[in-house]
């Protein structure tokens, strides 16, 4: 069967054996059919599916039967190497392109997307704006753009990314054809933005549901040094099986499974502090059966694909029911029994509140980043990570502001660039030229007049390259592109810029600022009430299967299944002991905030510092994250050391 074909051609027989020949299956999963035919017809659609439900099929297998390419956008690299492995082995062409690949490897896939073989490549959300990326996506046929992980489009979702707010406004630009947006967690507001987004109707929203009744939810209450006796006996009292154990610190993960491991269990940690050679082997050994439990932050689990998971325990509290639903969703995947149980305890709310409060930027950070951006004028030239480096703000937290300003339609994003060119000839620039016809060799002989040549790196001046071969930027590194293609220069790409364009010249800068202050405030009070209902669920007198699946609008009077339909009594969690700030003593932190003014100036920053929360000023003075007082504060509230630091210690000027 021709596999590339209109979609008037396309009828069921087609997909059925589509299914069949490259993926063994003779039938759908709930949900599945529904998306791909509403895909085959044009049409764009939302696979909203639990996890590990087989959302990689409603994009894989439209790769196949449409023309042209299907791109993939998902933020998961190591998801990206698995599923690209396994498409080979099953005679698919695909590809990724991200920061991890060598020049070889980047140079291939660039190549098999011009020359149209590829039918699916896999990209990260922040590539949708690179320059050098688009030059050579543009042109190209685009008959789908998956987007994984869509619920990151959402200001209301639980993992708010400002790179995925881009990704519909590229779609349109790019002229595809068909958008599929996917995800394993969506309330129903989140779920109306990616469609509203993404242009997609009502009746292509696919929602398959969240109830999977072969998990039993449980949820125990227990103080912090209940914590490890607890876990040794629901380990024993219950049958042997593959096990997650997952905690919020790296350092939580090393010491419970040390504390498993000398008890007699075969467990091991995993977390993203290791290496990433250990953490592949400590997941290959999970995923072979040779390691039974793990014991692991959530940087385990994206892409994992383990039909046997019998336990999932979450020896900390989650923050927020999406990650719950995402993580527990890795259980019993084969349809048999699985046990998902909660260890409940308030003290926990402490660290999971204290990284929300040290994402929120202080008010004086966000009118000095205003007032950088806006003093620039008609034409905005930034650097994210200057901004983030000069104004101690998380690239991320920068980014977001960004995002806002442009949502506020006072800036408009004109994409990202590269300000720092260079490129090592193989060749003499005759020995070059003689490869082309007259129109390109005097083209490229014009742009090799911008270059300022070292020993072996020449740098570009793409400004001037620009006015003296009178072709714009995209031409001009699609020609470079070309040039190391061929193996004429090796071309080293830096300095990775964002332009914008100015909409509003008048604008009231203190309004925007205060708009802007209120914006993250609620957006820090949203998290936070998201931890409230992880404990208000871990003391619910009803079933918790049902508590559960309301959040994300399912209704289910009772499960029959969970702890309280069994028969448990409801968890009664004791109130929260925080420590207190008398108890520690910080009188050094004065003469540290005048010796790193940079670092400690403001009282948001000494509380993220005294919370052991990492910011980028802190990172730049490796002394700071290792004086001791860096963290000393971690069981205190951090609204209770911002109060100290905003009452204790003045704002350095």
């Amino acid at each position: 069967m021709d596999i590339q074909q209109t979609k008037d051609q396309i009828d069921k027989t087609d997909i059925y054996q589509t299914l069949k020949d490259y993926f063994g299956f003779d039938a759908f999963r709930s949900g599945q059919e529904e998306v791909i035919t509403t895909l085959l017809n044009g049409e764009s659609s939302a696979a909203i599916f639990p996890t590990g439900s087989g959302k990689s099929l409603c994009y894989q297998l439209p790769a196949l039967l449409l023309p042209g390419l299907t791109l993939v956008v998902s933020p998961l690299i190591a998801l990206m190497k698995d599923q690209i492995d396994s498409l080979k082995k099953q005679g698919i062409a695909a590809e990724r392109l991200d920061s991890s690949l060598d020049a070889e490897s980047y140079r291939n896939a660039i190549n098999n997307i011009r020359t149209g073989q590829l039918k699916i490549l896999f990209v990260a959300p922040e590539r949708m704006s690179n320059e050098r990326f688009l030059s050579v996506i543009k042109g190209q046929q685009l008959s789908l753009m998956a987007v994984d992980e869509a619920h990151c489009i959402s200001a209301w979702g639980h993992n708010f990314r400002p790179d995925y707010l881009k990704l519909a406004r590229a779609a349109k630009e790019l002229c595809v054809e068909r958008v599929l947006a996917l995800t394993a967690t969506a309330t129903p507001k989140v779920s109306a933005d990616m469609a509203e987004a993404f242009d997609i109707k009502n009746q292509n929203v696919i929602n398959t549901g969240f109830y999977r009744p072969n998990l039993e939810m449980r949820v125990i209450a227990c103080s912090n040094s209940e914590r490890p006796s607890l876990l040794i006996k629901r380990l024993r009292k219950r049958p042997p099986g593959s096990t997650i154990i997952y905690v919020s610190l790296q350092r939580d993960a090393e010491t419970t499974a040390k504390n498993l491991k000398d008890n007699g269990f075969n467990a091991r940690a995993y977390h993203a502090g290791m290496s990433a050679e250990k953490r592949a082997s400590v997941q290959d050994g999970f995923m072979d059966g040779s390691i039974e439990i793990i014991c692991a932050t959530i940087a385990f689990g994206m892409g994992i694909d383990k039909a046997n998971i019998r336990y999932i325990y979450h020896y900390h509290l989650p923050k927020g029911f999406e990650s719950y639903m995402q993580e527990i969703g890795r259980a019993g995947r084969d349809g048999k029994p699985a046990v998902c149980e909660l260890f409940a305890c308030a003290d926990d709310c402490t660290t999971l509140e204290n990284f929300v409060y040290g994402d929120t930027p202080d008010a004086e950070s966000i009118v000095d980043i205003v007032n950088a951006i806006l003093d620039q004028g008609g034409e905005i030239d930034v650097s994210t990570y200057e901004l983030s480096r000069k104004h101690d703000m998380r690239t991320l937290v920068v980014n977001t502001l960004l995002t806002r300003l442009e949502l506020m339609e006072i800036i408009r994003s004109e994409g990202f660039y590269y300000s720092n060119i260079r490129l090592a000839p193989a060749f003499s620039n005759d020995e070059i030229l003689s490869h082309y016809n007259e129109n390109q060799a005097s083209f490229l002989r014009k742009m090799f007049t911008c270059c300022t040549m070292a020993k072996k790196w020449a740098t570009l001046d793409i400004d001037q390259a620009v006015i003296t071969t009178g072709h714009d930027r995209p031409v001009i590194l699609r020609a470079l592109e070309d040039l190391e293609n061929k193996g004429f220069v090796e071309l080293q790409l830096g300095g990775y810029r964002q332009r914008f364009r100015r909409l509003i010249e008048n604008v009231n800068r203190q309004e925007v600022c205060t708009h802007l202050q209120t914006t993250f405030l609620e957006h820090e009070q949203m998290e936070i009430r998201r931890i409230q209902n992880m404990l208000d669920y871990a003391q619910h007198d009803g079933c918790l299967t049902g508590y559960l699946l309301n959040y994300f609008g399912e209704k289910l009077d009772k499960c029959g299944h969970c702890g309280i339909c069994l028969g448990d009594s409801p968890a009664r969690v004791k109130k929260r002991v925080s420590e207190e700030i008398k108890n520690h003593n910080i009188e050094k932190l004065a003469a540290l905030v005048k010796e790193y003014p940079n670092a400690l100036s403001q009282p948001r920053q000494q509380a993220r510092f005294l919370c052991g929360l990492n910011s980028p000023a802190v990172s730049a003075t490796k002394f700071l994250r290792g004086n001791p007082l860096f963290g000393s504060l971690a069981q205190v509230p951090f609204a209770n050391v911002l109060q100290y630091c905003k009452s204790t210690l003045k704002p350095v000027d």
